[in-house]
């Protein structure tokens, strides 16, 4: 968005939500890292080519000096996580890995016959946002209270989750009617895994932007994190 709306309504990162890895999980016993995928294993991603899964992916053939950083993506097929979750967990259903997040990730594991073979901060190495909230330029200098009314909040709940986790789950819990695939004590352990960060503070976005617009995704090199992201305190230290 960022780079397609420049000149024109001009979109930009107002904060980041969340920082956590994803996973590469399989069913297929072949299989134990991105180069055992035959030309019928299939792997389900939220989007071919440009979602997160895809990019990580492309970074890693790049990592292992393939000449094509594409050379994955005909692996790939887009589906959402439920349907991903649903697809992997059954038998004959084709695909034999999804690269997915939580907690999409811990359902999928509790099958004793699906593991892990790749995770996406392996790949960053280290920490990377996984959400972000952006808004457009007009909007952002428009309404300058709405903005920082928003941020305030997420730095509350972001706040919440840090020191309160446990009613940060039972607040989740009641958003979905009280119903979870996962228990509260499973949804617990992701909230409180060091990797699950909620901070507003971006990581590594900049390490995506630049790889993308090295292989041709997108047309223009973000010189600076200012670049992508409005200049205000919440995002200040990132990178």
């Amino acid at each position: 968005l960022w780079d397609r709306t420049r000149g024109n309504i001009g979109v930009k990162g107002a904060a980041a939500i969340s920082s956590m890895p994803m996973f590469l999980n399989t069913n297929a016993k072949h299989i134990n890292s991105l180069e055992d995928f035959g030309p019928n294993d299939k792997m389900a991603v939220t989007s071919v080519k440009v979602s997160i899964p895809s990019i990580i992916m492309q970074m890693y053939a790049k990592s292992k000096g393939y000449s094509d950083v594409f050379r994955f993506d005909p692996l790939t097929v887009s589906m959402s996580h439920p349907d991903a979750v649903a697809a992997l967990l059954s038998e004959g259903s084709g695909i034999v890995a999804h690269y997915a997040s939580s907690p999409f990730h811990e359902i999928e594991i509790k099958n004793k016959n699906i593991r892990t073979i790749q995770n996406s901060d392996d790949v960053m190495g280290g920490s990377t946002t996984f959400t972000m909230v952006s808004t457009t330029t007009k909007f952002y200098q428009e309404n300058p209270t709405v903005y920082r009314v928003f941020v305030d909040a997420l730095k509350e709940a972001q706040e919440m989750i840090k020191n309160d986790p446990e009613g940060a789950v039972e607040v989740l819990v009641a958003s979905m009617g009280g119903k979870s695939p996962l228990s509260n004590e499973e949804l617990l352990q992701i909230l409180k895994r060091p990797s699950t960060k909620y901070t507003t503070v971006p990581e590594n976005v900049l390490k995506y932007a630049h790889f993308m617009h090295e292989i041709g995704s997108i047309k223009h090199k973000p010189g600076s994190l200012t670049e992508l992201f409005f200049e205000e305190e919440v995002v200040k230290g990132g990178n």
